[in-house]
């Protein structure tokens, strides 16, 4: 069996050199296509170059239908729009996609179901095996003491875009889902001025930004004259990106299906 061919997506940004750089390193693994917008200035470079590696001799394009065709897996940390867009042609081509994209919309994920009807998809707020066992640990932890007040606190970069942030979303979703309760239900994600007193079973999120901060995030389960507090610190975005390629192998030969990085992992079980 030959190498597996991974595609990815956002190959100039700071992720996307991260996965180019981890997919090198992989053994088993060929990057095959790397991929930016129409237009971008880095296209036409060479993606190792630009990933601060040898030639690799696969230049930066915006063919995504040629590049989706001719791989096994698209690593996909871009935007919302991008990653609907690449879940389409993935589910032509028949490969699986990996998306660490975050920040979509809820109208968005019908068609991301759709997809995955001929598609393996694995999508997760968080690829990174510490985040993922924090989760379950949330999971836990809120089922175990439901009276205990959940606050859930996230700092990243000066840069991104979206907040709160995937992984914080996928920290709340972890604690609702254990209370039995939807997030969208119980969530609050702004307080401001004379807000009155905290409302019985809220979860709560604050979202910093500033400098590079790769991502910390820090669950605290508030009761009576205690406090838990569960915290991760990302320290480079390689962790994430071995999550990726760790997904992509998983979903070789898997059943089309949109999955989570619970699944990957085994977490579940």
């Amino acid at each position: 069996m030959g190498d597996i061919r991974i595609s990815v997506a956002g190959a100039s940004g700071r992720m996307g050199r991260a996965l180019i750089r981890a997919v090198a390193e992989a053994p088993g693994l060929r990057l095959a296509f790397a991929l930016e917008r129409a237009g971008h200035p880095d296209s036409g470079k060479d993606a190792g170059i630009l990933a601060g590696l040898a030639q690799a001799g696969v230049p930066v394009s915006a063919d995504s239908l040629t590049a989706l065709a001719g791989s096994d897996a698209v690593l996909d940390f871009t935007q919302a729009q991008a990653s609907l867009e690449l879940a389409d042609l993935a589910a032509q081509a028949r490969i699986v996609h990996v998306i660490g994209t975050t920040g979509f919309p809820d109208a968005d994920l019908p068609r991301l179901k759709a997809a995955a009807r001929h598609a393996v998809i694995i999508k997760s707020g968080n690829m990174s095996l510490g985040v993922n066992l924090l989760a379950a640990l949330v999971k836990k932890a809120a089922a175990a003491l439901p009276d205990y007040d959940v606050e859930i606190v996230e700092m990243h970069h000066r840069l991104k875009l979206d907040a709160p942030s995937g992984t914080a979303l996928l920290l709340g979703e972890a604690a609702a889902e254990a209370r039995g309760v939807s997030l969208r239900d119980c969530e609050v994600r702004v307080r401001d001025g004379n807000t009155g007193p905290r409302r019985d079973g809220a979860i709560g999120f604050a979202s910093l930004r500033g400098g590079t901060v790769v991502g910390d995030h820090t669950v605290t389960l508030a009761g009576p004259h205690e406090r838990i507090e569960i915290t991760h610190r990302a320290e480079d975005r390689a962790i994430f990106a071995r999550g990726a390629i760790a997904a992509a192998r998983w979903g070789q030969g898997k059943k089309p299906g949109l999955y989570s990085m619970s699944d990957v992992l085994g977490l579940d079980g």
